[in-house]
């Protein structure tokens, strides 16, 4: 008996009942079977040796898609775990998912894995995969899977099936000696995993709860060639060139203090003096594109958060509230409650129409201290939220212009490659469908406008209003998440906002939050990395340093210095007594742009030498003339 199947591209052809997708895949091509790592069919992912009983629906999976790197991913954290029980049989295992880059497996151990521990379980887990152990999977009812890990001794499997409906048909993967509770699915042999390298270790507690045992998690990577583990490898080493933590440090432009508290963040003189351009840059765009800039409090009466419902929804991401005159007050989470009552502290009408208020709000969140990193995971930061109240009618327009606003914003500050992704209807929501279908109209009517290209992410929206994301990718091809644009129809009917239309009747409006940088902390530390912290020149503290090559000079260099300050050229002179290729050496540490080099030639002529960082010397220059050039280098945000 044949079934038929349909590939992406429409096409339908007959197979025999019970073929596999890799038997499939062995039809069109031998090479694609030797790439695809996995297979869905009728949407549903099934391992790539299962058999397809009915007419299906498929679509191939190789390793340079996303479903395809968690899949193989997925299957090598299982290999990690069959190694590390081969070399610690007293070691119990949990979990091991497949994450965004890579795997990661936590384990009980008493004592944590050390760098040989490492060397040893990779070395081991490239001997399992060269046995081509096939991954093969079993289903069984949840009684008899607890029965078994039991007799394991794997008291931690247990516990997550306690946790199943009774009755419920579970499944488990086994390759050589090791069994594991998994859904699926997986690569079908272990030779498959070619490249593999284990990167470091971790204290992990037992599901993220620091009331639970502290856990050792291991994180690795694997590819199916060698070049791509080295390329990725090598990319790492940038990576941590580039690391915020580190290059924030060096440039001194902020700290973090136990004294004052993990995830609080110090700026710094440099740190504070750019956020400061990036705030007035930011009101600038703001002002001209008719927003309101507004302040709210820190604080707000546990009433406000019980109608916006975080206390409901959100409060483990909230601090204990301070008690006042026997009122309960809660540090702000969010700022929308706040821009919703300078909204209602009036009677709108339609004439009022569109509303935007703009604010660099500081709010706070409660993050676990493990989740804590840098910039990018705090406890208290700025966020440039804002809110659009508009009619319906205003609706495309105002989306058209917050696209091109974000857009041009993020441009300003050097990211050029972005990735859009546009996230529709869950099935679980609030709203009406046809407020809706138009609010994601707009949304797309907006990218399409733009001639931007984006993906579709169906289903992907919160439960209270569709949105876009906007994402930067950097030089190492990491994607950072910066700007969303957001309808919110679930604040709006729990606060009854309203307006006056031209019916004289009250009508809701719509409400759009966006924030065009999100978090202010994790921009900055998205602008360190991205850049490698060779910003661009209008952002840096300081954009020229005059260095004199001796003391002879220093008048000069003084006088060079004051024309510069006078022009509104951030600058220093070093006036230290050393070499001049130790000062330039100083300067290019510190990432300034601009070197300004004077001796007897430059004095006697009233001209500079100019250094550029990175790339070196570009030969004498008027005064008069660099500076306008840098002048104009500020200005048009290059």
């Amino acid at each position: 008996m044949n079934i038929k199947i349909k590939f992406p591209d429409n096409s339908v052809k007959e197979f025999p009942q019970g073929i596999s997708p890799y038997d499939v895949a062995m039809s069109i091509s031998p090479g694609l079977a030797r790439n695809i790592v996995a297979a869905r069919v009728n949407d549903k992912l099934i391992d790539l040796i299962a058999p397809i009983n009915e007419d299906a629906a498929i679509e191939l999976y190789k390793f340079d898609s996303e479903i395809g790197r968690e899949v193989y991913w997925h299957s090598t954290a299982h290999l990690m775990a069959q190694a590390v029980q081969e070399l610690f049989p007293d070691v119990k295992v949990t979990i091991g998912p497949a994450i965004e880059s890579g795997f990661y497996y936590d384990f009980d151990k008493e004592i944590p894995f050390t760098d040989d521990d490492l060397a040893k379980i990779e070395a081991k887990m490239k001997e399992l995969s060269r046995q081509k152990l096939e991954y093969t999977r079993e289903e069984i009812p949840r009684e008899q899977g607890i029965k078994k890990f039991q007799e394991m001794g794997e008291s931690y499997k247990v516990e997550i099936l306690n946790e199943i409906p009774e009755g419920e048909i579970i499944s488990l993967y086994t390759q050589g000696d090791f069994t594991d509770l998994c859904r699926g699915p997986h690569l079908p042999n272990t030779g498959m995993i070619k490249a593999i390298k284990l990167l470091k270790t971790s204290g992990a507690y037992w599901r993220g709860d620091e009331k639970n045992k502290m856990l050792q998690r291991i994180y690795g990577i694997s590819f199916p060639s060698n070049k791509e583990l080295n390329q990725y490898l090598e990319m790492l080493e940038e990576a941590k060139k580039r690391d915020h933590r580190k290059l924030g440090k060096e440039l001194d432009i902020y700290s973090v203090s136990d004294e004052i508290g993990a995830g609080l963040i110090l700026w710094h003189p440099n740190g504070a003096l750019m956020r400061s351009l990036i705030e007035d840059y930011w009101k600038k765009r703001h002002f001209e594109d008719g927003y309101s800039v507004v302040n709210t409090p820190h604080i707000g009466k546990k009433e406000l958060w019980e109608t916006s419902g975080h206390l409901q929804f959100y409060q483990e991401s909230m601090y204990s509230p301070i008690v006042v005159d026997e009122q309960e007050y809660y540090l702000k989470p969010m700022n929308c409650p706040f821009h919703i009552a300078i909204y209602q502290s009036t009677k709108r009408s339609y004439r009022d129409l569109p509303i935007k208020m703009a604010e660099m709000g500081t709010v706070y969140r409660y993050e676990k201290s493990g989740a804590l990193h840098g910039l990018m995971r705090v406890r208290g930061f700025t966020q440039d939220d804002a809110h659009i109240i508009c009619t319906p009618d205003q609706l495309d327009d105002e989306i058209m212009n917050v696209l091109k606003l974000s857009i041009d914003i993020l441009k300003a500050f050097g990211f050029q490659e972005m990735e859009i992704y546009l996230s529709t209807m869950p099935e679980k929501a609030v709203g009406e469908k046809a407020d809706w279908d138009k609010a994601a109209s707009a949304l797309e009517k907006a990218l399409k406008a733009e001639k931007i290209d984006y993906k579709v992410d169906a289903g992907g929206g919160a439960f209270y209003g569709p949105k876009i994301d906007i994402k930067i990718k950097d030089a190492l091809n990491r994607s950072w998440q910066c700007s969303t644009i957001q309808f919110d129809f679930n604040l709006p009917e729990r606060f009854n906002m309203e307006y006056i239309g031209a019916d004289n009747k009250p009508h809701r409006p719509f409400m759009v939050h966006r924030a065009l940088l999100g978090s202010l902390e994790r921009f900055f530390g998205t602008l360190i990395e991205y850049h490698a912290g060779n910003f661009p020149l209008w952002l840096c503290p300081i954009q020229v340093e005059v260095l004199p090559i001796s003391e002879h000079y220093e008048e000069y260099a003084k006088e060079v210095y004051s024309k510069l300050k006078a022009a509104g050229i951030r600058s220093e002179v070093d006036l230290q007594n050393e070499k001049i290729g130790y000062k330039i050496r100083a300067a290019e540490m510190r990432k300034i742009p601009y070197m300004f080099i004077v001796g007897a030639k430059e004095e006697e002529s009233s001209t500079v030498s100019v250094r550029r960082h990175g790339e070196g010397d570009l030969g004498s220059r008027e005064l008069e003339d660099i500076m306008a050039a840098i002048k104009q280098e500020n200005d048009e945000k290059k």
